[in-house]
């Protein structure tokens, strides 16, 4: 579990691309100071398995169901991402539940500067966009945010500038897409709410 607070910007050191699968090595020294193998790496948003290790980078391999659903398959040497190791039990959740379980992308439409941050809006697809509330907590590529408006097909949220230089998302240009977590108490009522119906 994570919490959605980026700990780390990562670069993408190689992609080794088979027919449905990929293997990443990223450079991310903060992240790799505690894992082992078999260690769980948030990369923009998405858990991945820890598969080579050393002082400096770590090695993990991306599976179909992955590439498919996530912006990783268009990552390439030299990418910037996100990163952010498991949270500890005991410790502070400064962000909110994050699974790393993308959910979808949702692409950058534009970003309107403000005195002291800047407004992001990202179009949605209509699967995901119903989980998504004024208010509410949002995981874009990783990092825990908070809606400030919601409509049918987009949502915004407004980045602080810790924001804008702590994480990749400040290096976002509109038509970028991102990897999309919405909250998971939102998922579960849904399936909840449905068993009740059914019965």
């Amino acid at each position: 579990m994570f919490t959605g607070i980026i700990e780390e910007i990562g670069e993408v050191l190689a992609i080794e691309k088979g027919r449905d699968s990929a293997r990443l090595a990223i450079r991310g020294p903060l992240v790799c100071s505690d894992a082992r193998l078999g260690s769980s790496i948030a990369v923009n948003g998405t858990c991945l398995t820890v598969t080579d290790l050393d002082e400096a980078s770590f090695g993990c391999d991306v599976m179909a169901e992955t590439l498919n659903r996530t912006a990783l398959g268009g990552l390439a040497p030299g990418s910037r991402v996100n990163l952010e190791r498991p949270v500890p039990v005991g410790d502070r959740l400064g962000g909110h539940i994050v699974q790393g379980h993308v959910d979808g992308l949702a692409k950058l439409v534009f970003r309107t500067p403000g005195d002291h941050w800047e407004v992001f809006r990202f179009a949605l697809p209509a699967a995901v966009s119903r989980y998504v509330v004024e208010k509410g907590s949002i995981a874009i590529n990783g990092t825990s945010l908070t809606v400030c408006a919601v409509a049918p097909e987009w949502f915004e949220v407004s980045l602080i500038p810790a924001t804008l230089t702590g994480t990749v998302l400040g290096a976002l240009s509109p038509g970028d897409e991102v990897n999309v977590e919405v909250d998971i108490i939102a998922k579960y009522l849904e399936a909840l709410t449905n068993k009740e119906r059914s019965c």
